[in-house]
């Protein structure tokens, strides 16, 4: 059953949680396991691959989009089927993709906004329900 893990950040700002996720990415690459970065739309896509190079001075993470030959470590997703993933996906889309329990972990990212919060919470509420093993990490960031 898929692990969910809801990382609260202090932030208000999206864009904190597009390095968070950057930054979690890098992490699970460097442990082996396999990301699947999930978004809305090709424009937040080409988004987190600038900043996937760029998010720190000293970091290197193997990352393309998703359906590029050889497939990367890190792959970006705009709302095709995963195929083969079955690592961390972690989700940056407005829903939860219905194709989430492939996985074998689940990132939630939650900013400090009404509308995400809301959000959050209402996930949190349909995962509980659903039986999902549930973590939330509150993570400290300045704005």
């Amino acid at each position: 059953m898929t692990q969910i893990d809801f990382y609260i950040l202090s932030s208000q700002r999206i864009e904190q949680a597009d390095i968070f996720a950057c930054r979690l990415a890098e992490k699970a690459y460097r442990t082996g396991l396999g990301v699947l970065l999930a978004v809305d739309h090709p424009e937040r896509a080409e988004q987190l691959n600038r900043l996937l190079w760029t998010f720190r001075e000293d970091s290197f993470v193997p990352h393309a989009p998703q359906g590029e030959e050889p497939p990367a470590a890190v792959e970006i997703n705009c709302g095709e089927d995963p195929g083969a993933h079955h690592g961390l996906m972690i989700n940056l889309c407005s829903a939860v993709p219905n194709w989430f329990s492939r996985f074998e972990r689940l990132a939630e990212i939650v900013v400090q906004q009404p509308q995400a919060l809301q959000r959050s919470r209402t996930r949190f509420g349909l995962f509980r329900e659903r039986g999902y093993p549930l973590k939330s990490h509150k993570i400290n960031q300045s704005n």
